[in-house]
């Protein structure tokens, strides 16, 4: 039976702007070795899918320094240490794209990647949204807001226009609960 492994002791290495790194030395159950483990420590992260009356999805492009590229993507980002991820939510969406939501749906919850990090990040729906405010982007951001056919999605994802996997993520939380968002793929 597979346990978890027993830490030793916890080690602070770095700490930045939006995450830290941590070394846990853990004991393996199996064969009772020390093995280091770096860990990227982070706040939650919440996305948005935000869906017009018409079926539009208000997405942002925006440059990503990790890729060096532009990508296409939902609204998201950081839980405050003060916000719930719904609060977070209200808040990325209205700073990113300038619209703001009457209903909201938590619609997943997924671990980004439990081999290095520690948190988690939340998917929200947002509908009977209306646009109330230009963009706030903070400085290290660029953002143009572009409407999506929500119909379209599926083929951006196949073809590799929407690639970032969080947001593949968001989508597919998406439609498994809605399978008729399907319906013209």
């Amino acid at each position: 039976m597979i346990k978890p492994w027993p830490k030793i002791r916890t080690r602070s290495n770095q700490s930045y702007r939006v995450f830290s790194v941590r070394t846990d030395i853990v004991r393996s159950p199996r064969t009772h070795q020390k093995h280091d483990f770096y860990i990227i420590e982070s706040s939650d992260w919440v996305n948005i899918i935000p869906i017009t009356s018409d079926r539009q999805v208000v997405m942002v492009r925006q440059y990503r320094h990790g890729s060096g590229e532009v990508t296409l993507e939902i609204p998201g980002g950081l839980v405050d240490s003060e916000d719930s991820p719904k609060k977070a939510a209200v808040r990325e969406l209205l700073e990113e794209t300038g619209y703001q939501a009457k209903r909201w749906l938590k619609i997943g919850v997924i671990n980004p990647n439990p081999a290095l990090f520690n948190n988690r990040c939340y998917t929200f729906l947002a509908k009977d949204i209306r646009k109330v405010a230009d963009l706030k982007p903070d400085q290290t951001e660029d953002i143009e807001v572009v409407l999506i056919p929500l119909d379209d999605i599926p083929e951006l994802i196949r073809n590799g226009t929407i690639d970032h996997a969080i947001v593949i993520t968001a989508f597919t939380h998406y439609f498994l609960r809605n399978p008729e968002g399907l319906k013209n793929t």
